[in-house]
């Protein structure tokens, strides 16, 4: 048990988890006029933590949750407190007994790992904001912190009150490297009940690529109908068929859109049963090379389907590329989503499309994500999309073993090279595709394409997004008006530190900062330490709203990437007053679609990075200020949270 009795730091906890483990007796010596401040208590602390064999940390979070007052956020404390340690990026918090100057104590203060990890240095702190009311200075370490690792925060200058004080972060990744490891030896397909002989690919349909139209209909559920789509097809010149079907893969999702959490030592829960997902693949023109065709797996964005790898093929045929995708969890639409397939002699067939969408509220109606993260109402609410994305690895994990799976393509339709698999994503594709890389050693090389992270940062950040966290903060009862019913306080890296926290600020960063810190083992900039550099490039779109430049900056600088991104300047580009976002697969941005999807297949194909635009503005290649990122670098708007 803890030694100390937690207290609120600011009188409206949301989990007490302000409630601070103490550094020292609750009570001060009496106040003298020329005493100086002293430091009462820090978290995160160890004090908070109780032993646990079962955890590779040896520890096991203990907050004290007496204090929670709402479904979600009760159920958000019971999760944490599963957890062998602390965030990777811990809101730091030191109260003193009396007023400090917030800036000398951000100045000073560091934390430094002690034990595990392999970085020992000083880092500093920012993203400072100081409660003037409780005396209490918060902060960010400059830095991404090493899982699984014992650090001290400490103030140690001779005109500061003292501080050390001890805490160990979370085996962030431990959860779905453990998952990846059942795939490799089978004992995920075994407990799904999946056979030898069920690990390939099935194939529903071949059609020629030429003169082929396509439309996607949409099973929106039994009130929303089904609705008809037409597909845009850039990939067909260079692509001689399209084959459709369907692979087994083991799930851990639970009904709840969760995978159980278990201690960190073990192997990881057990998977759930099989799900039939869908695949679609292009098969290039011309004679295969020896062994067969290299395969690459495209992974699409939020609100999309594997519909979108017909937009993003346009130049991988043509460098004898094929090209293969499915779907995320929860999206395609649902289970009576199909594919109407016109050839060119005008025979239509209507092909499953395995739509991978749930109706959890159970309103009729199946939104283009829903079944993508729990219910907001529910207790595991604050999982958000985590699960889904952890799914999702495994779920293209298992495509790429499907490839080289029992005979599904007939080989005279192509021959694909299992060896020669690589990976490229858009949006939450480049999201859960740098997971991917991360822990699948069988993709050679991966590029991710207007990706960020945490995912909880993009959605306060992105105006299209930001209502999310507005219902988020709505059903945790901490809603304190602003833009979209709420004002965060929360400054951006590199900015100065907010001295005037708006009311009912601080309970509300302290929800997402515990809610960060949950859904750190589904987020990549967890995983970016991992990512080879060597085998791995990042596109990034100058004054993205969807997955603003500061989520990337974080992503990159999370794992040491910024010599292998590529910025899109689109403020410099023909369509420089639009969102940049979706260029890689809008053909109206003449400057983005195709040059960028070139400078893909090009580095997917031979491991080098080309400049699209050579000696033009519109590419820097590698990005030249890299600080540049952190900055929003668009005025406020609302567009459409896609991609």
């Amino acid at each position: 048990m803890p030694r100390h009795t937690p207290r609120s730091v600011a009188g409206a906890s949301v989990l007490v988890l302000a409630g601070l483990a103490l550094t020292g007796p609750l009570t001060a010596a009496p106040a003298q006029a020329a005493a100086p401040p002293r430091a009462v208590s820090v978290f995160p602390n160890d004090d908070l933590t109780v032993r646990d064999a079962r955890q590779l940390t040896g520890r096991r979070v203990a907050l004290p949750s007496a204090g929670c007052t709402t479904v979600t956020v009760c159920g958000l404390a019971q999760r944490v407190n599963q957890l062998d340690g602390f965030d990777l990026d811990p809101r730091l918090a030191v109260r003193f007994d009396r007023a400090v100057d917030p800036v000398s104590v951000a100045g000073a203060l560091t934390v430094q790992a002690v034990r595990g990890g392999g970085r020992d240095r000083p880092i500093g702190v920012d993203r400072v904001v100081y409660d003037a009311a409780t005396h209490t200075v918060y902060a960010h370490p400059r830095s991404q912190l090493d899982p699984g690792t014992t650090y001290r925060t400490v103030l140690d200058r001779r005109d500061l009150p003292r501080v050390r004080s001890t805490f160990t972060t979370a085996s962030t990744t431990d959860g779905l490297l453990d998952l990846r490891r059942q795939l490799d030896s089978g004992r995920a397909y075994s407990a799904a009940g999946i056979d030898r002989g069920e690990r390939g690919l099935q194939v529903d349909a071949v059609v020629p690529a030429a003169g082929t139209t396509l439309t996607y209909v949409q099973d929106r559920g039994r009130t929303g109908g089904l609705v008809p789509t037409p597909v845009p097809d850039v990939a067909a010149p260079t692509a001689a068929s399209y084959v459709f079907g369907s692979y087994l893969a083991p799930t851990w999702l639970r009904a709840d859109r969760t995978i159980e959490q278990t201690p960190t030592r073990d192997r990881g829960p057990q998977a759930q049963g099989a799900q039939r997902l869908p695949f679609v693949l292009i098969v290039p023109a011309g004679q295969a090379p020896r062994g067969g065709w290299p395969v690459a797996a495209f992974g699409h964005g939020f609100t999309r389907s594997d519909a979108d790898v017909f937009l993003a093929a346009a130049t991988n045929a043509g460098q004898g590329l094929a090209t293969i995708a499915t779907d995320v969890v929860g999206h395609g639409y649902g289970p009576r989503s199909s594919w109407q397939v016109r050839t060119a002699d005008g025979a239509v067939r209507s092909l499953p499309a395995y739509g991978r969408g749930v109706d959890l509220e159970r309103d009729g109606v199946i939104g283009s994500t829903e079944g993508s993260s729990p219910l907001p109402s529910s207790p595991a609410a604050a999982i958000g999309s985590r699960d889904a994305l952890r799914q999702t690895v495994l779920d293209v994990s298992a495509l790429l073993r499907a490839v080289g799976g029992p005979a599904g393509v007939p080989a005279d339709v192509a021959v694909l090279r299992a060896d020669r698999t690589s990976y490229y994503g858009q949006s939450f594709g480049g999201i859960y595709g740098t997971m991917l890389a991360a822990v699948e050693p069988d993709v050679r090389r991966s590029v991710l394409n207007v990706a960020g992270g945490p995912v909880t940062e993009i959605v306060r950040l992105a105006p299209g997004f930001r209502p999310l966290t507005t219902q988020a903060l709505s059903f945790a009862g901490l809603l304190n008006g602003g833009d979209v019913g709420f004002t965060e306080s929360m400054p951006l890296r590199g900015e100065a530190p907010v001295l005037a926290p708006a009311p009912g600020s601080l309970a509300i960063q302290d929800y997402l900062a515990a809610s960060t810190w949950l859904t750190r083992s589904g987020s990549p900039e967890a995983f970016a330490p991992l990512v080879d550099d060597r085998r791995s490039l990042f596109q990034v779109a100058r004054g993205d709203q969807t997955v603003p430049n500061p989520t990337s900056y974080a992503l990159l600088d999370a794992g040491g990437l910024f010599g292998r991104a590529s910025l899109y300047r689109n403020d410099l580009s023909t369509r420089a007053a639009s969102n940049p976002h979706g260029f890689l697969l809008d053909p109206s941005f003449g400057q983005g679609f195709l040059p960028g999807q070139r400078q893909i297949s090009t580095f997917l194909t031979t491991g080098a990075v080309i400049d699209p635009d050579a000696a033009g503005p519109v590419w820097e290649v590698p990005v030249r200020d890299p600080g540049s990122l952190r900055t929003l670098a668009f005025a406020p708007a609302a567009p459409t949270p896609t991609g």
